[in-house]
């Protein structure tokens, strides 16, 4: 009896042990399943892995005809999406050295404009074959080179005629007259005014990359080298008269002419270096200078003063070339 008690008692004790473990089992269970919860809650959602994107390149072929005959000239091939005529220019001077890229023209019709460099493709191309007519531009000179050949040309003619060599003026009747102050001072003005353009041209205006054809070159020397040749045979002349109202109407013109000089020259350079609001480029407005307040009145303040510079010095010298070269002037401002 006393054995069956106790084996009853420790069967209890075994029970109790048993369930204490379960409980302290379980709570380390939940401890644990507590942890892992706040981990995966701080650990964030799930991302996916970043799928990999294959992007299909679309290749398009030029095709090059000339524009008169309509034959094929070459086949300019592998040009992107991204391509621009530039680079089917560059592509099209490889495959024929003879024509370079500023003489090439190209045309998506026969007589329609030309394509500008910076077209691309894509926005011309309606399959993956895009057709394209040939046009040589002819012999094709800088910008840059037409405005310099523009202006050293007066630069110099003047300067001929006012040291009036024996083949333009007669000699004896040359050293029988004095000149008047005010052909010395028409030639610093003038010389002046062609110095300014071409300081102007190689330091402060942005003269653009592109070609023009070489006969645009002809006739702008030809305009500018011609009637410098007719200002400077009358106004150094030897038979030349002064003015009619003397020095005070030489005097007032030739300060105005300065002033017309200085305002053009600092109009010029706001116009090269203009205010810039984020991509976008401001167009240029009056600031502290007076000079460009003369924006409140005209947009192009510096053909304003390139003609008053030159209505200054068409009073001052009062010689009918000169007048005439300021109108028709005016007419091309």
């Amino acid at each position: 009896m006393f054995k069956r008690h106790k084996s009853l008692a420790s069967e209890r004790k075994r029970e109790l042990i048993s369930s204490r473990a379960t409980r302290s089992i379980l709570k380390n269970d939940l401890r644990n399943f507590h942890s892992l919860s706040q981990l995966i809650l701080s650990a964030g959602p799930l991302r996916s892995a970043a799928a990999v994107k294959h992007v299909k390149t679309t290749h398009f072929e030029i095709e090059i005809l000339d524009a008169h005959t309509r034959k094929q000239i070459c086949i300019v091939d592998k040009m992107t999406q991204k391509s621009t005529i530039h680079d089917v220019k560059q592509k099209f001077h490889k495959a024929c050295p003879k024509w370079y890229p500023s003489r090439i023209g190209l045309q998506l019709e026969r007589g329609g404009p030309f394509l500008k460099d910076y077209v691309t493709i894509q926005s011309i191309a309606t399959s993956s074959i895009v057709t394209l007519y040939f046009t040589d531009l002819g012999r094709q000179v800088s910008w840059t080179t037409v405005f310099l050949a523009e202006y050293t040309g007066p630069l110099l003619i003047y300067f001929l005629f006012y040291l009036r060599i024996p083949y333009i003026y007669d000699m004896k009747e040359s050293s029988r007259r004095l000149r008047h102050p005010v052909v010395h001072l028409a030639c610093f003005c003038h010389c002046l005014h062609y110095i300014r353009y071409l300081l102007e041209t190689l330091f402060v205006h942005k003269v653009s990359a592109g070609h023009t054809p070489l006969k645009n070159l002809i006739k702008s020397c030809a305009f500018y080298w011609g009637f410098t040749s007719w200002i400077a045979y009358y106004i150094n002349h030897p038979q030349y008269t002064p003015p009619s109202f003397g020095n005070r109407q030489v005097i007032v013109s030739a300060i105005n002419f300065l002033i017309c000089e200085a305002g053009n020259h600092f109009i010029n350079v706001v116009l090269a270096h203009p205010n810039h609001t984020g991509n976008n480029a401001c167009f240029p407005t009056p600031n502290y200078n007076p000079f460009t307040w003369m924006f409140f009145l005209v947009s192009c303040p510096n053909y304003t003063y390139e003609i008053g510079s030159w209505i200054s010095f068409t009073v001052m010298t009062q010689t009918l070339p000169v007048g005439i070269f300021t109108l028709l002037s005016s007419q091309y401002y």
